[in-house]
């Protein structure tokens, strides 16, 4: 072959004569090891040197050199730590076992369960008052809806609605002598009404039984459908429910595309005027990423739509797939917007880093009704 013929072999940049592709030092395979050394050391972390990196060993610049400092942070995207006061107890006690035996005995679900919920032991166990609260949730355990921040399963056709169901719950708070009852619901946008109809038979049933238990009655917002919302109001429950969950800016950011603030708004002032004297209650979960401002306006709004009861309370992500939380609220700041949601005329305001929708509902609830009861008596002269 004629030498002009020869074509040159095309060596990769980083190799030997011979074609061999070398290694620079610095991109040897660090492996588990490597990696460990370098985050003990504070060499593994992004960013940039000296700028602030949430939940990661931070190392200084020059002057600082070898210095490595951790940070105990509750504000922030990732790497979060849970701070001190969002640490719970074990759920134990007699209450809390029976409550629980008898749900499993009858097949029916409870939010407290399948939301995680940080109270349940508190809850079902009586607290302070003695005034045991559980919170039933009606139309099984699969909801049609698919919010950020909740942990409850969902699917677009869920099983059929249980025909016992509405008995069955009746049958079981009858037998477990509570004072005070919150019945909700999963989203079913797969029948006609929403499960409204389902919902007023339970709580028939209920007063029936047992006409001293008060009931809440925490309902979806049927797709704003006002027919279901007064079915509902008018069943003889004492407390209407419908949680906003946040500020209207973050609507969307947190909720199902389904749902916005107009149309919680809307079920909550219709309940009101189907029947004047019936105590509408929202809540609200900070450490979303609103503003105090926000917060505020929020208040403002379902003060002037009437809502009666209001909870504040800290989200926290229940799995990974979830929104991450932005912020951990101090207590501090729970009990400034429990003293303005009180200043600004509300029945009773509930804030707190623990807090929930239905949490010690018949604690707060018969308080109240106690205060207002004593208020109305008259003055023996």
């Amino acid at each position: 072959m004629a030498e002009s013929q020869i074509r040159p072999t095309r060596l990769h940049p980083q190799s030997d004569h011979c074609g061999r592709v070398l290694r620079r030092p610095d991109r040897q395979k660090e492996g588990a090891s490597g990696r460990r050394r370098a985050r003990s050391t504070g060499l593994y972390f992004r960013g940039i040197i000296g700028e602030e990196q949430v939940g990661r060993v931070q190392r200084q610049p020059e002057e600082g050199e070898g210095r490595e400092v951790r940070q105990p942070r509750y504000r922030g995207k990732q790497g979060l730590r849970l701070p001190p006061w969002l640490k719970t107890e074990i759920p134990i006690g007699k209450n809390f076992n029976r409550l629980k035996n008898t749900l499993r005995d009858l097949k029916l679900h409870t939010v407290c369960e399948e939301a995680r919920c940080p109270n349940i032991g508190e809850c079902w166990g009586g607290g302070e008052y003695a005034t045991a609260t559980a919170t039933i949730m009606l139309m099984g355990d699969t909801c049609t809806r698919g919010c950020r921040f909740c942990s409850i399963k969902t699917a677009r056709r869920p099983p059929p609605l249980d025909p016992d169901e509405p008995y069955n719950t009746a049958k079981a708070i009858a037998a477990w002598g509570l004072d005070y009852v919150v019945l909700t619901s999963v989203d079913r946008d797969d029948i006609a009404d929403g499960g409204a109809a389902h919902f007023a038979k339970t709580v028939h049933n209920l007063k029936e039984r047992e006409s001293r238990i008060l009931v809440e009655c925490l309902t979806p917002d049927f797709r704003g459908d006002l027919a279901a919302v007064e079915k509902i109001a008018l069943s003889g429950l004492d407390v209407y429910a419908h949680n906003v969950e946040t500020v209207r800016e973050l609507q969307r950011f947190v909720r199902d595309p389904r749902a916005n603030f107009d149309q919680s708004l809307s079920v909550l002032k219709h309940s009101k005027k189907v029947k004047p004297t019936l105590l509408t209650k929202t809540s609200i979960m900070l450490g979303l990423g609103e503003t105090d401002q926000q917060i505020l306006d929020t208040l403002t709004e379902l003060r002037e739509a009437g809502v009666d009861c209001l909870t504040l309370g800290q989200y926290m992500q229940p799995t990974k797939r979830h929104l991450k939380v932005e912020e951990y609220v101090t207590p501090e700041r729970f009990a400034h917007w429990e003293k303005v949601g009180n200043e600004m005329g509300f029945a009773y305001t509930a804030s707190g880093p623990l807090v929930r929708s239905s949490y010690k509902a018949g604690e707060f609830f018969l308080k109240n009704l106690l205060k207002k009861r004593i208020a109305e008596v008259p003055v023996a002269e």
